[in-house]
């Protein structure tokens, strides 16, 4: 005999899937601590990362104020995680997606997104002051051709969604027993939206924005300058400029993660509990942990598991790869 499926269990399409998904109890991180160190789970996600929410909450908003129209086309800059997200919302919904990347991306991504259907146009790695940047290049491709440009990085729509799914999702799953949100930033609009649903609810949650080496964000909040000190391998997060998603954003402390701390909870993560989980993720573990020490027992942090490993495997776990940036190899595959 068939079953009716209970109400609430079928999501309407690629959009009705995105987002609700579920915090992880990091078990290892929590005993370490002596706190409750939660993860968001947004490689759950359809296109299997927190950017998926960026992608459809742009999208959205351009059709809502007019500039995206039936059978239109949405370009965007990124390092690949907006774009899959973006190409995918975009499918879903009848629009043409191009995708303007950086080629030192992982093959990975590079490949899932021709896979998907996007017209993927890849670049010379270029800093942000150079016209050859990805974004520069995205924008001036919307600008001749009459396409809409996504600009994650200044189109608050952005941390917009972030605050009214990803934020609530947060409060209403922890009870709204929360004491900290650390995550590391590449558009910013994960960090400022939740950051704005959190302490609208709370004021007193502490908010940590969480920096790769080679990032500036960390010394734009401790001392207002745009300051850059060494490198990481880490992609899509990191900036040398403010992003506008971050401009305003209720931010309590900025703290600093290096590669080999981030590595060290993406192997252990996978190893132990078997979360495998990118380099962003690792960033973002690593520096819940420090919170959490900083706020002694008891305490609950919470961050973002943003994409899986899976999307890295050429990278963080290619021993190869590892060993030319003198960084450490996964002990099983040493």
């Amino acid at each position: 005999m068939d079953v009716a499926p209970a109400e609430g269990q079928i999501a309407r399409g690629l959009i009705g899937a995105i987002g609700n998904t579920p915090l992880i109890r990091l078990a290892r991180a929590s005993a370490a601590t002596g706190c409750e160190i939660l993860g968001k789970a947004e490689f759950m996600n359809p296109g299997g990362s927190v950017k998926d929410r960026a992608g459809l909450a742009i999208i959205q908003a351009a059709i809502a104020d007019g500039t995206l129209k039936p059978g239109g086309t949405i370009v965007e800059g990124t390092a690949g995680n907006t774009g899959i997200g973006i190409t995918l919302v975009a499918n879903a919904l009848g629009f043409r997606s191009v995708i303007v990347m950086p080629e030192t991306q992982s093959r990975e991504k590079i490949e899932f997104l021709r896979m998907i259907g996007a017209d993927l146009r890849l670049v010379p790695a270029k800093p942000y002051k150079d016209p050859g940047n990805y974004v520069h290049v995205s924008r001036r491709l919307a600008e001749e051709n009459g396409w809409v440009w996504a600009n994650q990085f200044d189109n608050l729509a952005n941390r917009e969604g972030h605050r009214t799914t990803t934020g609530a999702e947060i409060w209403a799953q922890t009870g709204g027993r929360i004491d900290a949100f650390t995550c590391a930033c590449g558009t910013g609009g994960t960090l400022a939206g939740v950051a704005m649903a959190l302490k609208a609810r709370n004021p007193a949650v502490r908010i940590v924005l969480a920096d790769p080496m080679g990032s500036a964000l960390y010394s734009w909040h401790k001392f207002g300058t745009l300051e850059i000190e060494g490198s990481s391998i880490t992609e899509g997060i990191g900036q040398s400029r403010v992003p506008g998603n971050l401009i305003g954003a209720p931010i309590d402390d900025a703290l600093r993660v290096t590669d080999e701390e981030a590595l060290e909870q993406v192997f252990d993560l996978t190893i132990h509990e078997g979360l495998c989980v990118g380099g962003s993720a690792g960033i973002n573990v690593a520096a819940a942990i420090k919170v959490a020490r900083e706020l002694g027992p008891g305490h609950t942090v919470v961050t973002i598991l943003c994409d899986g490993g899976a999307r890295y495997q050429s990278k963080l776990f290619n021993p190869a790869f590892l060993r030319e940036k003198n960084l450490p190899v996964p002990p099983w595959m040493a």
